[in-house]
């Protein structure tokens, strides 16, 4: 590892500790990432947007304390966070095995079950992040509400606008969520990791799994796990078996699925085209 100074002398100011090393970190959709080694024999994540998106990291970092507090899914330790940057505890990483996703779906299970305010927001602030476009957790009464208002309809009219979604698919999917409240049920608000992918999980050393990346809120816990689904978590079978002997799913939650994944697959379709739009067309016929 060589010594950046730019980078190692802004993470010293923030950690009132010396950096020994910076490495660039590979990967990511945003930020630059930086492995740090400190002079105290830690090892941290630096993560940077120049510019900075307002308060990204500051959300990003009220989210990782957020799940933290519910002594469930483990998350980076926060060190230090700042309007351009956020740095975390390193996790060292190791190859994904069945006892540690077992692990895993149990403690999923406990930060769910944990709970949240309300449907949205966790805190006084309403805005959030997921990826680069802003996320509305303004409160609603019902899941259906809110599945429809701050999930869908936002990043529907982006994909559409932008011409990223044929009009007709853009139909489909808005006829699909107008059953939301007959195909969801309602449950008390989960506490969410909010952009649970395979790649947001970590298969840390010693066998603990670590989330990063939240786009944490309040709101139903089957969107997590259908997250996870639809980009193919490691041993998910596993994790999800383990989960549902910690706090059952309601009755059906496999044919709902591919519903809570119209919004992600939203999300990427106005993030990186493709198709995603038309994919989540597809899935929203099911629900017709």
């Amino acid at each position: 590892m060589a010594r950046q100074p730019v980078i190692a002398e802004r993470a010293e100011h923030l950690l009132g500790t010396a950096v020994i090393a910076t490495s660039p970190i590979a990967g990511g959709d945003i930020a630059t990432a930086v492995k740090l080694r400190l002079s105290s024999g830690r090892t941290a994540l630096l993560k940077t947007l120049t510019p900075p998106l307002p308060h990204l990291f500051e959300r990003e970092a009220a989210g990782l304390r957020w799940l933290a507090d519910a002594d469930g899914v483990a998350v980076p330790e926060v060190l230090a966070v700042a309007e351009d940057c956020l740095v975390v505890d390193w996790v060292e990483t190791i190859r994904p095995n069945a006892e540690a996703a077992a692990g895993f779906g149990r403690a999923l299970a406990r930060t769910h079950a944990a709970g949240a305010p309300g449907l949205g927001a966790f805190d006084d602030h309403h805005d959030g992040y997921i990826g680069r476009l802003p996320l509305n957790n303004e409160p609603a009464a019902t899941w259906a509400e809110f599945y429809v208002a701050r999930r869908i309809t936002p990043y529907l009219r982006v994909a559409r606008d932008k011409g990223l979604l044929a009009p007709a698919d853009a139909g489909v999917i808005e006829r699909a969520v107008e059953r939301t409240a007959d195909v969801v049920p309602e449950e008390a608000p989960a506490r969410l990791h909010g952009d649970l992918w395979n790649g947001n999980v970590l298969w840390g050393a010693g066998g603990r799994l670590f989330v990063i990346d939240p786009a944490a809120y309040g709101g139903h816990r089957e969107m997590d796990l259908a997250m996870l689904a639809l980009f193919g978590l490691p041993q998910l079978p596993v994790a999800l078996d383990a989960y549902q002997e910690v706090t059952p799913l309601a009755e059906g939650w496999e044919e709902r699925v591919g519903f809570h994944q119209l919004f992600p697959l939203l999300v990427h379709a106005c993030l990186f085209g493709g198709q995603y739009g038309a994919r989540a067309a597809t899935l929203a016929t099911r629900y017709l």
